[in-house]
């Protein structure tokens, strides 16, 4: 049942942000119930991401590399980093087009690192095979990236690297709430 959950959340979260990439216009015509649909499918498909995540067995595909903790950690903290800095627009935004597809792929591949169970598979894996599908799509739709330009604002890089290691702690406070301790 943990796996049903587990892929459905995953259907329930990556269909409906599709939805503006396979079907723009369908998306547009429906303006602010569009959004409010994605929304609620993306709040239902990390609900049951998560509980599908911790009913699914621990069926090892791979062995676990407690070796790799420190990397994945490192991982970690650039992926919430360039959530951060995509809001922010920081330096960083003037060199990768994508920040926050680029962090859920780095989330995925760190967790990938350090966890080889088929469930860890299925989320990580499927959340990866998003956010590359929505970089094809968007890239496909818009070829051409104008870069940021203008003076670098200093207090904003600051607030992000900041608010990427406060977030990392509150992560891991409540990963080892779960049961689950990422610092080794």
């Amino acid at each position: 049942m943990g796996y049903l959950l587990l892929i459905l959340g995953l259907l329930a979260w990556s269909v409906p942000h599709l939805w503006k990439r396979f079907a723009p216009a369908h998306r547009a015509s429906m303006g602010d119930k569009g959004k409010l649909v994605v929304t609620v499918a993306s709040f239902v498909g990390i609900a049951l991401m998560v509980v599908g995540y911790r009913m699914a067995p621990v069926d090892p595909i791979w062995p676990e590399s407690r070796s790799m903790v420190p990397v994945n950690n490192l991982l970690m903290l650039l992926a919430v980093y360039l959530f951060a800095a995509s809001g922010m627009k920081t330096v960083v935004t003037r060199y990768v087009r994508h920040p926050q597809l680029w962090g859920v792929r780095l989330w995925a591949l760190a967790h990938l690192m350090v966890n080889g169970d088929l469930a860890s598979l299925i989320l990580f894996a499927g959340l990866f095979i998003w956010a590359q599908v929505e970089v094809a799509f968007i890239n496909r739709a818009d070829p051409v990236w104008v870069k940021p330009t203008g003076p670098a604002n200093v207090g904003k890089e600051i607030g992000a690297v900041v608010g990427a290691v406060l977030v990392m702690g509150a992560v891991g406070y409540v990963h080892i709430l779960l049961g689950y301790n990422p610092f080794g």
